[in-house]
């Protein structure tokens, strides 16, 4: 396995996604090489999505199977009695997935501050490298054109000037062709237009594309964490519709987390196949424009190995340091024999020193160890930061999975229990003459037919007054009772509570057959107070 320098070494995790199988749509198997333009290679990546995409539409059909068994099937007796257990197992399912998707988030929140750091220093080395390129370019057509513009110039003109001195003039044709080699050696230098790969391009549309996929996935997270709270409020509240809007936002938010997983493991793969030997793809893609011991250079930057460009950087030292000593020997004998020639040697000597520090920093551009750590700091930033962020990321796409689908099985069944608390509610209501809601649809009815009732009773008592004598009235008894007795000392004064047993039934002998239809009647339409008044319920 090649690696780019003796100080990178590919992580674990970027040979493990590198053993992925790499298959095509045609289900073809295919070499592992890191090939971006390749067809092929391409579609093994989107093989990876759509690996994705089945395990979206397989947990989707066991939600559905799920659904429509707890749909389909009907609890018999023994699980209705039950319920307080199911209550619990649904509790204890909602709190699963709540854990679930707590822990989902942070691992996202993580794995996407992971992989932006390693994206900004990816996009940083890029800035440096295209920095020292194009400074590299700057100095070399700065000199040339100092060289072909302003030294030609004056060489020209100091040779109408020494016109009548043939040793003044040689020295100038000697100097005019120590310029000419100067920049045939510039020339040669590797012209990184050609390659035409614009580092700060590739930066600026790097940085651009990762800062909204970090914001996506910042969305995603606090989506993720907002429509768990929300679920289990819902869930605590028993509230339908905040249950029925939260099963909806969270399949889709399943849909997304699949699809997440599936763009995550798909570019995780293919990052990793160039973490693994980075050296090589860089060096076919240079191959048609740069020499290989050029790039061999600045991918390993060894002390062992020789510096391409030393030759030509020699040669225009030496070249420089001869045209310099030239000036000098005109400026001492040629000057005092033609004093207008100053002006134009001063010059020359003058663009010969620009062209010497030039020529330094050209030299500390053109050493391997600045570009070579822009070059190592980029692949420490994507494989190690961003291939782990990576990882993280697919992580969380895959425990949110887990997460909404036990909250998808968790809503189901808490809606079903409070369908049946609310039925059991409502047949208490309607059974129960003693539940409030009850008591007043009662008393409501009562005022309605109070009066018919009660002198239909009275009625019914005047034929049973005339076989006994009337008595002492009580006078403390309470009216109601007094009115609707119509004075009947037999029933007045006969109290009902503290009498040690139960009161007798309206329906049991031998009051049966004491009570008339219309009497039993009117204590079935009496209110809980009215009842309370006689000491006991008499419609046993």
């Amino acid at each position: 396995m090649s690696s780019a320098s003796v100080d990178y070494i590919a992580p674990w995790w970027t040979y493990w996604l590198h053993q992925f199988p790499h298959v095509n749509l045609r289900f073809q198997p295919l070499d592992h090489t890191f090939k971006p333009q390749d067809e092929n290679y391409q579609q093994s990546l989107i093989f990876l999505g759509c690996v994705a995409a089945a395990g979206l539409g397989v947990n989707l059909l066991c939600l559905a199977i799920y659904l429509s068994c707890l749909c389909c099937c009907r609890k018999d007796e023994e699980e209705e009695e039950s319920k307080k257990s199911n209550s619990c197992c649904v509790t204890w399912t909602a709190v699963a997935a709540g854990l679930i998707c707590c822990v989902a988030v942070g691992v996202g929140f993580y794995g996407n501050s992971e992989t932006n750091d390693g994206v900004y220093q990816l996009t940083y080395s890029l800035y440096n490298a295209n920095h020292t390129l194009a400074g590299v370019d700057s100095l070399v057509t700065g000199t040339v054109g100092g060289m072909q513009s302003g030294l030609n110039e004056h060489l020209s003109r100091l040779g109408e000037i020494f016109a009548t001195r043939g040793d003044f003039v040689q020295t100038l044709q000697f100097m005019q062709q120590m310029s000419e080699n100067i920049m045939k050696q510039l020339l040669g230098l590797p012209d990184w237009e050609k390659a035409k790969v614009d580092l700060a391009a590739i930066a600026d549309q790097t940085a651009y594309v990762e800062y909204y996929r970090w914001l996506t996935y910042l969305l995603i997270l606090i989506l993720d964490l907002v429509i768990c709270l929300a679920a289990c409020l819902g869930l605590a509240k028993q509230s339908r519709w905040l249950l029925t809007t939260m099963m909806v936002c969270g399949v889709l938010t399943l849909i997304l987390s699949w699809a997440s997983l599936g763009a995550d493991v798909a570019t995780a793969v293919g990052t990793s196949d160039f973490c693994v030997a980075p050296d090589k793809f860089l060096m076919n893609q240079t191959k048609d424009v740069i020499s290989s011991d050029i790039v061999h250079y600045y991918l390993y930057c060894s002390q062992t190995l020789p510096n391409p460009f030393q030759q030509s950087l020699t040669v225009f030292q030496r070249s420089l340091t001869t045209m310099q000593i030239q000036i000098q020997g005109l400026l001492q004998f040629a000057v005092p024999l033609f004093p207008t020639a100053e002006r134009d040697l001063l010059s020359i000597q003058h663009l010969l020193n620009n062209s010497e520090a030039s020529l330094h920093q050209l030299t500390a551009l053109l050493d391997c160890r600045g570009l070579n750590k822009d070059y190592l700091d980029a692949l420490i930033g994507v494989c190690y930061d961003g291939v782990e962020g990576l990882l993280y990321l697919a992580l969380f796409s895959l425990l949110a999975a887990c997460a909404f689908s036990v909250m998808l099985c968790a809503i189901p069944r808490a809606w079903r229990q409070i369908a049946n608390r609310d039925r059991d509610y409502d047949d208490i209501d309607e059974g129960d003459p003693f539940n409030p809601q009850t008591r007043r649809m009662m008393s409501h009815h009562s005022e309605q037919g109070n009066m018919h009732s009660f002198c239909s009773y009275s009625s019914s008592m005047g034929s049973q007054t005339s076989l006994h004598p009337p008595t002492q009235t009580v006078t403390n008894a309470p009216p109601n009772q007094s009115a609707l007795f119509g004075g009947n000392p037999r029933y007045e004064n006969v109290p009902l509570i503290g009498r040690g047993s139960p009161p007798p039934s309206l329906y049991s002998q031998p009051y049966r057959n004491r009570y008339s239809p219309t009497m039993r009647a009117t204590y079935l339409s009496m209110t809980e107070d009215q009842i309370r008044h006689f000491g006991g319920d008499f419609r046993a």
